[in-house]
């Protein structure tokens, strides 16, 4: 494994995976190209270094076949307008046109390729009838497998080192994300710069954290943050949890919750991770306090209440006065923080509060040295709509790549070019 920094790519072509599946509006224009300008200092590096750029990407969910309405074609001006230089367009991604196109590529031009999608090889599902007996959907399998492996090895063949820039797609083993690195050795491919840099702020995080470390989880369910928890229960020396999982916390007390959100299937696992915790000397902080209001809505009366004792009717939608003191004390003595989940219903102003304070918290430990971490949708939205964007360490817009890290799963992109 190069690292992109040392790597001279002056005469060479590299193929890119990049994360360019953005939102398109009725006229096929792009709405939001932050994914484009993330990949621009690895494209940069390329192009600045004498080297070319063949840039491969899925957009949208085309299910193995070309559909007009998915082609990469929609982005080909607007990328070149956000890199600075003409893009040529191949029509397909592996075929004729592509190899043709990447092999009269020359030094600093770049060449986007058809979306990857258009083929059922790159994400390796084979189609089968919904009568397929077990025997026919084994050999399908291991009939799309050799076809996922030559299809990687076709878009190998266009370039002479391969760059995986696409974070966000990490834990898929498909062929533009892991298979392709098997055509490529050791010194011939490497992580782009927006990779290497979550990579290395997850590690930072989960494999090298400074103390104290607090992790705050929030969001609606227990269930999908079970695993998360499980793992970083080995790592933090604090867990907050906040949002509508806790309730599920609360009423395996015995408290009563109203008519906030619950699920009783996993009162006792609750309980079981509390246990855990402490036998590992994870202290767990939830609001004592909360704000209840009697309906699910931006006009809706609310009152504090202690979160255990809640009136029948009322739902609690944020952390208390009392309880946001406690979390902002504790996330501003820390040296490592998490953040994956907001801590109440923060798209509506009157239960934003606790958010906006933990979000506060993490911004002034982070200007005192803390090392800060914000993923998932929901908290980087929060970020984005207070304006903290620029006051903390890193944000990882990752989604699945990064909550399947941060549940210590080794993801094939990642592995594919470590080794």
């Amino acid at each position: 494994m190069s690292k992109i920094d040392a790597y001279n790519f002056a005469g060479k072509k590299a193929i890119v995976r990049v994360d360019f599946n953005v939102p398109l509006n009725a006229e096929f224009q792009v709405t939001d190209d932050t994914r484009i300008r993330a990949a621009v200092p690895t494209i940069s590096k390329i192009l600045q270094d004498g080297g070319s750029a063949i840039i491969m990407s899925h957009l949208g969910r085309p299910k193995g076949k070309f559909n007009s309405d998915f082609s990469l074609k929609h982005i080909q001006a607007h990328m070149a307008k956000v890199i600075g230089t003409e893009v040529i367009f191949a029509t397909d991604c592996v075929g004729p046109d592509a190899k043709a196109k990447a092999a009269a590529l020359k030094p600093g031009q770049v060449l986007l390729l058809e979306n990857l999608r258009f083929h059922l090889e790159e994400e390796g599902k084979p189609k089968l009838a919904d009568d397929a007996s077990e025997d026919e959907k084994k050999a399908a399998k291991a009939e799309m497998k050799e076809k996922q492996k030559e299809f990687s090895k076709t878009l190998a063949s266009l370039a002479d080192v391969y760059v995986n820039d696409a974070f966000g797609t990490a834990h898929r083993a498909h062929a533009s994300t892991a298979i392709i690195a098997d055509y490529f050795d050791a010194d011939n491919k490497m992580f782009g710069y927006l990779i290497e840099s979550e990579v290395e702020s997850l590690d930072k995080v989960i494999k090298n954290p400074k103390r104290p470390f607090t992790a705050i989880m929030g969001g609606a369910k227990v269930s999908s943050k079970i695993t998360i928890i499980e793992n970083l229960l080995d790592k933090v020396d604090n867990l907050i949890l906040g949002g509508g999982m806790t309730f599920t916390f609360y009423k395996a007390h015995g408290g009563k919750i109203g008519s906030s959100l619950c699920e009783d299937e996993y009162i006792q696992l609750a309980l079981d991770l509390e246990k855990k915790a402490a036998e590992k000397g994870v202290k767990i902080y939830m609001a004592n306090d909360i704000i209840a209001a009697d309906k699910f809505a931006a006009d809706a009366n609310t009152q504090i209440c202690e979160s255990s004792n809640i009136p029948d009717g009322w739902l609690g939608l944020d952390a208390g006065p009392e309880s946001i003191k406690e979390m902002k004390e504790i996330i501003e003595n820390s040296a490592t923080i998490l953040w994956n989940g907001p801590v109440g219903v923060f798209e509506m102003d009157k239960f934003a509060e606790g958010s906006k304070a933990v979000g506060e918290a993490i911004v002034a430990a982070t200007k005192k040295g803390a090392f800060s971490l914000v993923g998932g949708g929901d908290s980087v939205a929060c970020v984005n709509k207070f304006g903290f964007a620029d006051g903390v360490s890193y944000i990882s817009t990752a989604g699945g790549a990064l909550l399947e890290y941060l549940e210590g799963k080794e993801l094939p992109g990642i592995k594919a070019i470590r080794g």
